[in-house]
Order: C-alpha cells, then sequence, then structure tokens
C-alpha cells in the first residue's frame, strides 16, 4: 500500500494544477491601490443575512457565486438562498456571479455537461428579470478541467477557482485564485499577513467563503472573524470592490472610478 502513496500524490496534485498552465489568458496587475474583493459560494442565506450586513455595514459589496437549481433548499453550509435574497442583494449594491446551475463538480462533471449547466443558469436568472446578469463564475468544488476552463472562459469575463494565494504580477482571468477563509478561521494571522503582502505587492486578493454563522459548518466562518478580516482590509488601504468592479479598476475601466 504504502508504494501507492506517492503516485496518488502526483495525481492529486496534476488535478488540482494541470488547468492552470492550459487555456490562459493574461492580465497584468498593476493598480495604484491593493484590491481586495469578498465572495460567497453557494450563497447560503447566512451568506447575505450576516455576512453581507457586515460588508454593508461598513459601506462595501460583496459578489455571491450562486446555482439557480438549489434555491431554497439546504446545503452543507445550511439554507440557501430564497428569491427575496436576490432581489435584497441586488437592492444593496451586491453583485450575483454564477457557479453553474446544479452545482456541478469541476472536475467529475464532462465538459460538455459542464457547459450546459451553465447556460441553464444563465438562462433561469433572465427568467427571474432582476435586471443583471452573470460577469464572473466561480468553479464549484474543485478545480477544472483544461476543457471545462476553455468551455465556461468564453461565457464570462473571469473565473475564479481557489489555490489559498492573492493575485499578483501576471494573473489568468480564466482561473484567478482565491483564498478560502475558512481555512484560516482559527489563525486570523494568516489573514492578516496575507493582506500585509498583498498591500506591498498591490495585487487583488479574492477572498471565498460559504456560511457566516454563530456555528459555522466547515465551509464557513464566524460573524466576528468575518468582520475582523474586513476591518484589516480596510486598514489596509485596499479598495474594497465585487469581483467585476475590482476587474473594471485593473483594466482602466472608467466606469470603476
Amino acid at each position: 500500500m504504502s508504494f501507492r502513496h506517492p503516485w496518488i500524490n502526483v495525481q492529486n496534485y496534476c488535478r488540482r494544477n494541470i488547468a492552470r498552465v492550459l487555456f490562459r489568458r493574461p492580465v497584468r496587475i498593476h493598480t495604484q491601490l491593493p484590491l481586495i474583493s469578498f465572495t460567497f459560494d453557494d450563497f447560503p442565506r447566512s451568506a447575505f443575512l450576516a455576512g453581507g450586513a457586515i460588508l454593508s455595514g461598513h459601506g462595501l459589496a460583496g459578489t455571491y457565486y450562486t446555482s439557480l437549481g438549489l434555491l431554497g433548499k439546504e446545503g452543507p453550509s445550511g439554507p440557501l438562498f430564497i428569491l427575496d435574497d436576490l432581489r435584497a442583494l441586488l437592492d444593496r449594491g451586491h453583485e450575483l456571479g454564477c457557479h453553474t446551475f446544479s452545482h456541478c463538480h469541476s472536475w467529475d462533471t464532462k465538459g460538455d455537461s459542464f457547459e450546459s449547466s451553465v447556460l441553464q443558469n444563465r438562462a433561469a436568472l433572465r427568467e427571474l428579470a432582476l435586471g443583471t446578469e452573470f460577469r464572473s463564475f466561480s468553479y464549484p468544488i474543485a478545480e477544472p478541467r483544461p476543457s471545462t476552463k476553455r468551455k465556461v472562459s468564453r461565457h464570462f469575463l473571469c473565473c475564479r477557482g481557489g489555490g489559498q494565494v492573492a493575485n499578483s504580477g501576471t494573473a489568468d482571468l480564466n482561473q484567478l485564485s482565491a483564498y478560502f477563509l475558512e481555512k484560516s478561521r482559527d489563525r486570523i494571522q494568516a489573514v492578516k499577513d496575507l493582506i500585509d503582502l498583498n498591500r506591498e505587492a498591490r495585487g487583488w486578493i479574492i477572498f471565498a467563503t460559504h456560511d457566516v454563522s454563530s456555528d459555522p459548518s466547515p465551509y464557513g466562518c464566524r460573524p466576528e472573524f468575518f468582520d475582523s478580516v474586513v476591518q484589516y482590509a480596510l486598514s489596509s488601504g485596499a479598495r474594497i470592490l465585487p469581483v467585476v468592479r475590482a476587474l473594471e479598476v485593473i483594466r482602466g475601466s472608467p466606469s470603476a472610478a
């Protein structure tokens, strides 16, 4: 059995990283001020009712990656969003992003089926007539297959994965890195260190999590932890913007001023 472990490790490493070197869409990140975005995957209700309230309390907005096939359901991170949450979220200036319709596994799902779920999610959003569209995407559960990355990137301004690092220098718009807060929810200094490094690099941190609850799931964090991160991000002098607004700043869009 011990002889299998090194090969399994190699397989897992390749699975996590092979798409990162293929089908890239490079963008140079060099802005006057560092950037930080706060994002939520799956859109548990607590991410808006607690996490969104914290952001709004500081005059900020975030990005909520949504699988509309999960509307009103229960997920591993608690009760998921309802229709009124979508309306309220947009009224408060937050941004909706796509997370496929059925929350497809980004590696295990074949590329064609994955893309079909992306298009189904887009169609479902139009049927709700909320006056918005999906402009960015987050890969659910895992990093994508290369073929999935190629197919999905045609539909969005940018796509986000994981990686636990900031985006700096030259980044890949088809697989931007994110830092999942729940992985450091008992080590806030690690998060502060990343914010400090991002300030020096004038890069772009995309923070991600799921629920924000006093009794968080393994995929979420507590409100006081989340608020501490937001406050430290503000103290760093970074511009804190939803994902698409941050991308507009990077590209020098006049609407981002």
